[in-house]
Parts: structure tokens; C-alpha cells; sequence
């Protein structure tokens, strides 16, 4: 019996047009569930990347530390609310070269797999809606009070996407043969390394290096025009 084709996507600034980490985050502060200082974490980091004088991963590693640090304490139900108006919200936000290529390979009845360092409570139903058999983000511990630990769990397995794909390919049965990734970092390298068609989606500077060093895909959106250099 053949074994069924996978393609992995990375999620924030790859389908979705932002972070929905950033989304989150912002709007856990905005809502008074996170203390206001807490933008001071990481609004010197934004500036600088938005001001192209920083690197977008130091910022993007600043509102995950923001988020590890005052998660704690928040119960559940907080974070799942946000994450369903953010969901809501943002849906369609979505970028139409990664929108397009998910809808083919749907029909071609690849199994779709969403890795994201951003929580799993806010990319499950975000990646659900886009029809992802399965999705994988960060998993964050909750107490016996249903509030979160700061801890998350399972971190060794997220932390290397490479993991993942193994872990996906041999547990449901499926085959690398005709397998396809897409990113936008290098922290997407180890994922793009192990499939047969890797896809460097509007790249930032090193993995663009390391896709003209494998001869990888390389595809930028801008606007309303999808270029293939």
C-alpha cells in the first residue's frame, strides 16, 4: 500500500503575515493580563527591526522570553479566549503563495503539518481552519489550578523541527518521497534539510544563504506579485 506525502509548513511570517505570538502577546498586555512593562521586554528589539538595524529573530526571541515570564499564573481560559479573538481576527491574513500551495496539496491528499514556536492553544484553530491534520507548537504546563506554570513541556521535541518530521513520518506511516517544507529563518534549516523539496518563503538573510548553497527554492511575496529567484 503506498505510504501517504507530507509537506510541513512553518506558520508566522510564512502563512500568516505576522506572528501570532506578537498578536497574542500584545493583546494579553492590551487586555491588563499581562503588566504594561512587560512591552518594555521587547520594544527596543522591535524598533531596531523595524528600523532595519536589527535582527528580526533577537526580537522575535524577546516576546518568547516576555510570554514564558508572565504566562505564569494565567489561567487557561484567559490565554483561550485571546487566542480565539486573534484567530477570528486574523484568519485571513494570510499570505496567497503559502494560501495557495496548502489548498493543492490538500487536493493531492498530502497530510499537512503546522510547526510554529508560537502556543498551541492559539495555533490549533488557526491552522485547523486551513485544513493542517496536525499542528505542533509550544505546549505550556498547567497547574492543578488550571493556571500555567510557566514551564513548557516537551521543549526538546519543539526546539528542532527536524524532530518533528521524523516523529510525524514514522508515526503516521507516511513517506518522505515527495515531501515538501517551508520556512522563512534558519531556525527552519533542520526541517528543510530532510524533505526531497525545500521552500524558502520570503527568507531572511542566513537562511537565504544557505538556500543559494543547497540550490533550494527560494520565493518572495511582495505585494500583490509571487517571484521565484
Amino acid at each position: 500500500m503506498n505510504k501517504r506525502k507530507v509537506a510541513f509548513f512553518d506558520v508566522d511570517g510564512t502563512i500568516f503575515r505576522s506572528s501570532l505570538l506578537i498578536q497574542v502577546t500584545d493583546r494579553l498586555i492590551e487586555t491588563g493580563a499581562f503588566p504594561e512593562p512587560a512591552r518594555r521586554e521587547y520594544a527596543d528589539l522591535e524598533a531596531k527591526w523595524l528600523d532595519r538595524k536589527g535582527d528580526y529573530e533577537a526580537y522575535i526571541m524577546a516576546v518568547v522570553a516576555a510570554f514564558m515570564k508572565h504566562i505564569k499564573g494565567i489561567s487557561y481560559s484567559v490565554l483561550a479566549d485571546v487566542a480565539e479573538e486573534i484567530g477570528n481576527e486574523q484568519k485571513s491574513r494570510i499570505y496567497q503563495f503559502t494560501r495557495d500551495l496548502v489548498r493543492d496539496l490538500r487536493r493531492k491528499k498530502y497530510y499537512l503539518v503546522a510547526i510554529s514556536q508560537s502556543p498551541k492553544t492559539v495555533l490549533e484553530p488557526f491552522c485547523k481552519a486551513m485544513g493542517f491534520n496536525k499542528t505542533y507548537g509550544r505546549l505550556y504546563e498547567l497547574g492543578p489550578t488550571n493556571k500555567f506554570t510557566g514551564e513548557v513541556l516537551d521543549l526538546h521535541l519543539i526546539a528542532n523541527k527536524a524532530n518533528i518530521v521524523k516523529r510525524v513520518v514514522e508515526k503516521e506511516n507516511l513517506t518522505l518521497e515527495g515531501s515538501i517544507a517551508v520556512g522563512d529563518t534558519e531556525g527552519d534549516i533542520p526541517m528543510l534539510e530532510l524533505v526531497e523539496r525545500p521552500i524558502c518563503f520570503n527568507p531572511n538573510q542566513k537562511l537565504y544563504k544557505w538556500a543559494k548553497r543547497n540550490k533550494a527554492e527560494i520565493v518572495v511575496e511582495r505585494k500583490d506579485v509571487i517571484y521565484k529567484l
